[in-house]
C-alpha cells in the first residue's frame, strides 16, 4: 500500500471543498450537492496526487485530462480548479449565474481546466475515448480519466464507448464509476438494476477494480495499477451520496436540492477543520 506522506493535507483539502460546495449550491439556491460531496474524496485524490496538470500552463500539451461525464456535479470540480489556481476563488460565488463562466454543466469554451463541455449523460465517457485515442495516435503518454455516475451508465451510450475503448485497446482511459446506488429518481437497483456492475465491464474487455471510494490510499494504489494497464480500465468507487453531511447521506433527496439557512448552517458546522 502506498504510504502518503500528505493524508492529512488530503483530507483538510476535501473538507474545504465540500463546504464549498455547499456555499455555492446554497447561494445559488440550485445545483447538485449529493454526487458532489460523495465524489470529492476521489477528485481530491486526482487532482493533488495523481494527475499532471498545472493552472499556470493549462493548455499543456502533455497534462493529464480529466473530464466530468457525470456534468451536473459541476460544484466539486469548480471548487478544485479555483483552489487549484484556474481561477479566482471568488469567481465560486457567482455559481449559476447569468454570464458567469460557472454554470450548472460544465462548459469547455469559458472555464479554465475544463477539458469537455458534458452534462447530456453518456457524453463524457464517449469524449473520454475520443481524446483517449487521439492521445494515443499521437504518441503522447498522458492520461484521459473520466468520472461516471451509476445513473449515468444506464445510458446505451457509455456501453458503445465501452466497446469503442476496448476496440482500440486504450490504456490511456481510466475511468471511475461514482457507485452510490442512488440517482434522482432512487435507488439505482430499483430504476435499471446494474449489479453485478464488474462482470459488465470485464465482458467489455476492460480492467475493473472495485475499491471504497473515500479512501485515499485505496484511490492512489489502484489509480497507480490501473496506468500500469494494457487496456481500459474501470474502478467501481463505492461511495456514500452527500458524504461528510450527515443528514444528506445517502438520501436521495440531495440529489439535486439546495439546503435552507438551517441546513446550510448545520453542514458548514460538519464540516469545520479538525
Amino acid at each position: 500500500m502506498t504510504n502518503i506522506p500528505d493524508q492529512v493535507f488530503l483530507e483538510t483539502k476535501a473538507r474545504k471543498i465540500r463546504r464549498q460546495i455547499i456555499e455555492m449550491v446554497y447561494r445559488a439556491q440550485s445545483g447538485h450537492i449529493g454526487g458532489s460531496l460523495g465524489a470529492t474524496d476521489l477528485l481530491v485524490a486526482l487532482y493533488y496526487s495523481i494527475m499532471r496538470h498545472d493552472s499556470k500552463l493549462p493548455n499543456w500539451t502533455q497534462r493529464d485530462r480529466f473530464v466530468l461525464s457525470k456534468g451536473h456535479c459541476t460544484p466539486v470540480i469548480y471548487a478544485i480548479l479555483a483552489d487549484c489556481g484556474y481561477f479566482p476563488e471568488s469567481d465560486l460565488k457567482s455559481f449559476r449565474r447569468p454570464g458567469s463562466h460557472l454554470q450548472g454543466h460544465p462548459y469547455q469554451p469559458k472555464t479554465p481546466g475544463i477539458e469537455a463541455s458534458t452534462g447530456t449523460l453518456g457524453l463524457g465517457i464517449s469524449t473520454a475515448a475520443g481524446m483517449a485515442l487521439a492521445g494515443k495516435l499521437k504518441n503522447q503518454d498522458h492520461f484521459v480519466y473520466v468520472l461516471c455516475g451509476d445513473g449515468e451508465i444506464q445510458e446505451g451510450q457509455a456501453w458503445e464507448a465501452a466497446m469503442f475503448a476496448n476496440k482500440y485497446k486504450l490504456a490511456n482511459l481510466i475511468a471511475f464509476v461514482d457507485r452510490n446506488y442512488l440517482q434522482t429518481d432512487g435507488h439505482s437497483e430499483d430504476i435499471m438494476p446494474l449489479d453485478p456492475l464488474a462482470p459488465k465491464w470485464e465482458s467489455f474487455g476492460w480492467q475493473v477494480f472495485t475499491i471504497d471510494g473515500h479512501h485515499y490510499p485505496a484511490i492512489i494504489d489502484t489509480i497507480q495499477a490501473a496506468q500500469k494497464s494494457d487496456r481500459p480500465v474501470m474502478i467501481i468507487c463505492n461511495t456514500i451520496k452527500g458524504k461528510g453531511v450527515s443528514f444528506m447521506e445517502n438520501q436521495a433527496e440531495w440529489h439535486g436540492m439546495p439546503p435552507n439557512k438551517e441546513q446550510y448552517d448545520l453542514a458548514l458546522s460538519e464540516l469545520t477543520d479538525k
